[in-house]
């Protein structure tokens, strides 16, 4: 299935995006939900406004979306569901060098990066085999 890898990013007072894949989809919004919603409209808009032949064939027919975070931007938008605490219990990785990542003071490696994204995605097989 073809994918749509959209990269959103924190700035000093909002968050913005755009498709590293597809041409012309950009967005912006105060938080992620309204980038996301962003994402959305401009797909809808790029698909609405031009001639079938100039739409990206990546957007014709079933297509997946991804969101891919810089470190910042994914704490940031966790911040109200995981503590620097439960960052540190997941990822194994220091509360104090978490606080770095989330202000920007310092990136993490791409080692450390994707420690970070494997816990996430460990925590989200986990829930997902949850039954209640």
């Amino acid at each position: 299935m073809k994918t749509v890898k959209i990269i959103i990013e924190k700035t000093e007072d909002m968050f913005s995006a755009f498709a590293e894949n597809v041409e012309g989809i950009y967005a912006g919004g105060d938080t992620v939900e309204e980038v996301k919603q962003s994402v959305l409209d401009s797909i809808r808009l790029l698909k609405e406004y031009n001639t079938p032949e100039n739409i990206p064939s990546i957007l014709k027919g079933v297509y997946n979306i991804t969101f891919q975070f810089d470190a910042v931007s994914l704490l940031s938008y966790y911040k109200g569901v995981f503590t620097n605490s439960a960052f540190e219990k997941i990822t194994g990785i220091n509360q104090k060098q978490i606080q770095h990542y989330a202000s920007g003071h310092r990136k993490p490696s791409e080692q450390t990066a994707q420690k970070i994204e494997t816990a996430l995605h460990k925590l989200g097989e986990e829930l997902l085999a949850v039954e209640l």
